[in-house]
């Protein structure tokens, strides 16, 4: 059978090469420090996992899941936006649970985009913004994300005949991979960009509650008139350390919500009603359990920057996000060899900052999920390499 002239058009997912080589040299028998994924190392917190047990007992829970939620998940949902960033949300028409942040993510354009329309995608990113456009069969215009704009997309540089074109702009911030963090004045041209030029926002907040030296991150729909042009994407497999689990909403403008579903009504059969129980007993918990989160990555970000800087190789503070972006050191310029340098003389995996997009090569993206200790080996491995 011959392939998909979609599927051809994909890039290789970065993460499965990346997977594909580490494993190889775990087989090896190699020591490997992997700072490439953004997997946390931590399980989830202890309430997270009583609050499953409990509702796998529960009667009902094993059957289909609604479409639209279950409204216990979607209160949750709305009490927490309303606690965390002062946004009302109605649970009814404005909250979607997703199974994951990224299939919400990835099907998106399926709702907008007709063959031959345009997404605006930052680069680098996420790589379900550009997959989900060419599933849809739309072209992504990539808006390069550049360390002199601090990693903030130019929208005066996009091209009228683009624009006319374009049906979705995607805006991540916190970012990955970059770190970067947005303020509220960007936010409030991105909403009057759309508005003026009829696009749905994508935001992408996945990362918004791990932030560092009293940071906190705005929503996207903190800005005024924003839920009239945005659709914003969360997740709780940073937050609560649940990545396996695929478990997240969307929420914001009502009609993008509703078209979103539509999509989801015919692919999937909603999320495990026992997960959205569990999420909602998450999102009401007052635990601690961020602050102890932030407070054991920033202790890794410190420990690995102070590191690298101490050893010549100069990286910023991100404020935000378990990721550091480091540009790579001098006399080096192609991101995958040197990831593969990383690899073959430290045995440390770290992700290519090209495997983002073209405008991440000279950068590589390092995780902060994995032991203090163990990034403290890493930098004393890197100091053997450079």
């Amino acid at each position: 059978m011959e392939l998909s002239e979609r599927l051809k058009k994909l890039p290789p997912y970065l993460f499965v090469e990346i997977d594909r080589e580490k494993r190889q040299a775990r087989e090896a028998g190699r020591d490997i420090i992997d700072i490439g994924i953004g997997d946390p190392d931590q399980t989830p917190p202890q309430f997270v996992l009583d609050a499953l047990s409990a509702s796998l007992k529960e009667p009902g829970v094993h059957r289909y899941a609604l479409d639209q939620g279950a409204p216990e998940f979607r209160n949750a949902i709305a009490e927490w936006y309303k606690t965390r960033f002062n946004v009302k949300l109605n649970p009814d028409t404005e909250i979607l649970p997703l199974i994951g942040s990224k299939e919400g993510i990835a099907h998106i354009p399926l709702a907008f985009v007709n063959p031959g329309d345009y997404t605006l995608v930052p680069d680098p990113c996420y790589p379900p913004y550009k997959g989900g456009t060419i599933f849809a069969g739309g072209e992504p215009y990539l808006m390069p994300l550049l360390e002199a704009n601090a990693f903030l997309p130019d929208l005066g540089a996009i091209p009228a005949a683009v624009l006319k074109k374009s049906k979705l702009i995607y805006i991540n911030y916190p970012n990955n991979p970059t770190a970067a963090v947005a303020d509220t004045a960007f936010y409030r041209r991105v909403v009057e960009f759309a508005a003026k030029n009829k696009l749905a926002i994508i935001s992408d907040l996945a990362y918004s509650e791990i932030a560092y030296d009293a940071y906190k991150a705005p929503s996207m729909l903190e800005t005024k008139d924003a839920k009239e042009v945005t659709i914003e994407f969360h997740s709780f497999s940073k937050t609560f350390n649940m990545t396996g689990w695929r478990v997240g909403w969307a929420c914001g403008n009502a009609a993008l919500i509703s078209a979103l579903g539509k999509v989801k009504s015919n692919i999937d059969s909603g999320v495990f009603t026992a997960l959205q129980k569990t999420g909602a007993a998450a999102l009401g918990a007052k635990t601690g359990h961020v602050e102890k989160m932030n407070k054991l990555y920033q202790e890794r970000r410190d420990t690995l920057i102070d590191g690298l800087n101490s050893i010549g190789w100069k990286v910023p503070m991100p404020k935000a996000t378990f990721y550091v972006w480091a540009r790579l050191p001098k006399g080096n310029s192609s991101s995958i060899a040197f990831s593969q340098k990383l690899l073959k003389d430290a045995d440390i995996v770290a992700t290519p900052g090209v495997g983002f997009g073209k405008a991440g090569e000279g950068y590589i993206r390092m995780a902060l999920t994995v032991q203090k200790e163990r990034l403290q080996q890493a930098v004393e491995r890197i100091k053997k390499i450079l």
